[in-house]
């Protein structure tokens, strides 16, 4: 099989189930911006040293996967694939995560600046990266029907991704810097 088709040459591409598209379509956005986000973390990954950190991270990002096929179907013309849905134990998961990770913590007692360790830094990547995709998804829900379960993945994966790089400033005994309120 060839990595090029020439079919997208003009400007457009398939969904799933075969129905073309403009690339400059609100869905495209939205599952590329998911795919960007899941190249982001693949670099994160490489930061990762606790062996339950990278099997979650190797998770999300089949989970992730997932979620582009999910927008990548037009569900006017084509069936959903069982194995693109988010349910319920997916959101879990990123919430037992985030508990786990917020036990290790201190307490918040102001805004944290993205930085620290390498791998801290590149979370806080993610996190922003996520927010956005986050944003790209909503705005495909103006116009499309999204399932619930969906978004609060999403939007946990963030959160996740925030106690995450506290967590690797923590084990890598950097100091977090944080938001003064304005003081020197």
């Amino acid at each position: 099989m060839k990595i090029y088709t020439k079919r997208g040459d003009k400007g457009t591409t398939s969904l799933v189930g075969g129905v073309r598209v403009l690339k400059t379509d609100i869905r495209l956005e939205a599952y590329g911006t998911v795919d960007e986000l899941n190249s982001q973390l693949g670099v994160l990954e490489t930061y990762l040293t606790d062996p339950e950190d990278i099997e979650l991270m190797e998770y999300i990002q089949r989970k992730l996967f997932a979620i582009g096929g999910y927008l990548a179907t037009d569900q006017s013309k084509t069936e959903v694939r069982q194995s693109f849905i988010v349910t319920s134990d997916d959101v879990k998961k990123i919430e037992d995560a985030i508990d786990a990770a917020e036990a290790l913590l201190p307490p918040l007692r102001s805004f944290v600046l993205p930085g620290g360790a390498r791998g801290a830094a590149v979370a806080h990547v993610c996190r922003t990266v996520c927010r956005r995709t986050e944003r790209r998804i909503l705005a495909l829900g103006e116009q499309y029907p999204l399932d619930e379960q969906l978004l609060a993945f999403m939007n946990r994966l963030s959160d996740y991704l925030f106690n995450l790089a506290r967590k690797i400033n923590i084990i890598t005994n950097e100091n977090e810097k944080f938001l003064d309120n304005g003081r020197k």
